[in-house]
Formats: C-alpha cells, sequence, structure tokens
C-alpha cells in the first residue's frame, strides 16, 4: 500500500515536501512516480523515479523547481517542490510498479500499477 502526504496551503514562490510510504514492499525495487489532477483536468504525470538506479524524469513545468528521491530504508518516496505556482494546485498522487518504464511511457497513468491516496497542495496568496 502506498499512502501520500504533505499537502496544504502555501503561497505562491514557497516550499512543501511531499512523502509517499510503501508498506509490505521493498522501495529498492519499485519504480515510482508523482501525479497529480487539478480540478476539471486529467491526470498528470510530474515525475518518475526508476528502480535499482532506474532513470529520473520530470514534465517541462516543474524541471528545475521539483525534485524526486527515494529513501530506501524508509520505504519512502519524496516530491520536494519548491517556487510553487498557482499551476501546481492539484491533488497529488504517487503511484509504484515493480518495473522500469521508457521515457515515452512513464507519465501515462494506465501504466502504473500501484495507487497511493491523494494529498490535496494548493498554492495561494
Amino acid at each position: 500500500q502506498l499512502q501520500a502526504s504533505g499537502g496544504g496551503l502555501v503561497q505562491p514562490g514557497g516550499s512543501l515536501r511531499l512523502p509517499c510510504t510503501a508498506s509490505g514492499a521493498t522501495m529498492n525495487y519499485l519504480t515510482v512516480a508523482w501525479f497529480r489532477q487539478a480540478p476539471g483536468k486529467e491526470r498528470e504525470g510530474v515525475s518518475y523515479k526508476g528502480s535499482r538506479g532506474g532513470s529520473t524524469y520530470y514534465r517541462n513545468s516543474v524541471k528545475g523547481r521539483f525534485t524526486i528521491s527515494k529513501d530506501n530504508a524508509k520505504s519512502a518516496v519524496y516530491l520536494q517542490m519548491n517556487s510553487l505556482e498557482s499551476e501546481d494546485t492539484a491533488v497529488y498522487y504517487c503511484a509504484a510498479r515493480r518495473n522500469n518504464l521508457i521515457a515515452s511511457a512513464w507519465s501515462d497513468p494506465r501504466q502504473w500499477e500501484y495507487w497511493g491516496r491523494g494529498t490535496l497542495v494548493t498554492v495561494s496568496s
């Protein structure tokens, strides 16, 4: 099971760190990603991190602002979000699967086997 947390209200330009923990699985062997879904919009991939030294990907709009990381000892994956913008407002979800994906496939929600409950991030002054 996956559990995301850490959402909340933050002002534009602020930062948040979202943790996602995995129970019953070893994070080192999981490929993980963060997705988000804004009201009235489709779910979109935010960031991806492959297992066992696999690749890291970001959607263009968050490059340089967001960082994905894994802590295998804690079975956790994190999304550090800096310089937040109003357009980042959404429910954020963590996802996992057992095998790595190529760059053109990771952002498709249909490719992911496991999903956590989302956490709401609101960027507003």
